[in-house]
């Protein structure tokens, strides 16, 4: 049984950084992808980012623009999004995000899912 616990999450005024990180723990965590997704107010969920787990090859959405940085301890099964020049668009409940496979980086196709945690930018 995989389960993913993130950290990290709080109130920053626009333009901080934080950084929030995931803490997996079963003992056959060994994705093939481990990421991030958001969810603001009223709206879907959405793509963040997103690490190859063996190879460290990560993926961004494009309207971060260089702004997060994800990384990967593969010792440790801990996933962390460094979030800088945060904006009050970028408030939202962060979800750390694990799969066994390859694929779009929808939702659906994540199969397991923490239990989120609240970033709120202030303007």
């Amino acid at each position: 049984q995989v389960q993913l616990v993130e950290s990290g999450g709080g109130l920053v005024q626009a333009g901080g950084s934080l950084r929030l990180s995931c803490a997996a723990s079963g003992r056959t965590f060994s994705p093939y992808e481990a990421g991030w997704f958001r969810q603001a107010p009223g709206r879907e969920r959405e793509f963040v980012s997103a690490i190859d787990w063996s190879s460290g090859r990560a993926y961004y959405a494009d309207f971060l623009k260089g702004r997060f940085t994800i990384s990967r301890d593969n010792a440790k099964k801990t996933i962390n999004l460094q979030m800088n020049s945060l904006k009050p668009e970028d408030t939202a409940v962060y979800y750390c995000v694990a799969r066994g496979g390859a694929g779009m980086f929808l939702p659906t196709l994540f199969d397991h899912w923490g239990q989120g945690t609240q970033v709120t930018v202030s303007s």
